[in-house]
């Protein structure tokens, strides 16, 4: 984890771009701001030293998709930077639903931010007692069966020097604001759009924004959540979809040569959903990929992402 009824792609599931609009409406410290006017202190944690926790979501025809895995991502994440913000589960998704509403979105990217807010220049946390907490929403295109990718088309993957920060050091199942790693991981790219990034043994853990998928004559696999991995909301999901479609899965230890040898390969995160990949390291997989951003030929990844848009559009779409 791109834009309205026109989009303007994007690669980056973090910050879609977005065509030009009326001015977007903020959810800022509990109130609703216009955009130019929503500020963040310099002295705010999150902007001095990326202390602070994120979600995020995808609305589909006005449904937060999947809101109680990213509720309880969010509260693991702040239980394990000791983050206690205050806020119930409940008041957050008003937060959210009353932005998506100010900016008469149904179809939408949304991003819910918490820092500790405001506190003395001291790398120190102190008890969090006004918090900063931040919504802020941009259109995507309609989901489901009925929808269109936010992607201009299939990924290409990069193995890269970078290496994801271990569990001991950062809490690697907490989605935080310190996005570096990432962001050195992205900047060795040549030719690719997404980062394939290793742990410290050179054992695959996921994209710089996404979770990593590949397919062989075994089945489906996914790197395990042992090694330094961020488990997507989407990674969930799509295992599920997998084990109920009778695919065999396997979440277990894998080298970069293993996705270059697989027969397909693709990626999740909340705003890709299932995005299908070109290449690995420069090397062409098996498939044929149309002009209107489908799969031809892996036939698992389009099979998973079809199932993908079906419980989408069962559980948003549907009266």
């Amino acid at each position: 984890m791109t834009a309205d009824d026109a989009p303007s792609k994007s690669i980056d599931s973090d910050e879609p771009e977005t065509a030009a609009a009326d001015e977007r409406i903020y959810h800022l410290d509990g109130e609703l701001v216009p955009a130019s006017e929503a500020t963040v202190s310099v002295d705010d944690r999150g902007f001095r030293y990326g202390d602070g926790a994120f979600e995020t979501l995808r609305a589909y025809g006005g449904q937060l998709y999947e809101w109680g895995a990213h509720a309880d991502r969010l509260e693991a994440t702040c239980d394990a930077i000791d983050l206690a913000h205050g806020l119930s589960r409940t008041e957050l998704r008003q937060r959210i639903e009353a932005t998506l509403a100010a900016n008469d979105l149904v179809d939408a990217y949304v991003r819910l931010s918490i820092t500790r807010g405001v506190q003395p220049g001291k790398l120190t946390p102190q008890p969090v007692t006004d918090p900063t907490v931040v919504v802020m929403v941009k259109p995507l295109p309609r989901g489901g069966l009925e929808g269109k990718p936010v992607w201009d088309g299939p990924a290409t993957l990069q193995t890269v020097k970078r290496r994801r920060i271990p569990d001991d050091a950062l809490p690697a199942d907490a989605k935080t604001h310190n996005y570096l790693n990432g962001i050195l991981a992205r900047t060795e790219l040549h030719d690719a759009d997404e980062a394939l990034v290793r742990d410290l043994e050179g054992y695959v853990a996921e994209g710089a924004t996404s979770n990593v998928f590949f397919v062989d004559e075994e089945g489906l696999h996914t790197p395990t959540t042992e090694t330094d991995v961020l488990p997507g909301i989407t990674r969930r999901v799509v295992l599920d979809l997998a084990r109920k479609a009778g695919i065999p899965t396997h979440e277990d230890w894998y080298r970069p040569i293993d996705v270059r040898q697989a027969d397909e390969v693709f990626l999740t995160n909340t705003t890709w959903e299932v995005r299908p990949v070109a290449t690995v390291d420069a090397i062409d997989l098996e498939g044929e990929y149309g002009d209107d951003d489908t799969t031809d030929g892996p036939p698992v990844t389009t099979l998973l992402a079809k199932l993908y848009d079906e419980r989408v559009e069962r559980r948003c779409y549907s009266d």
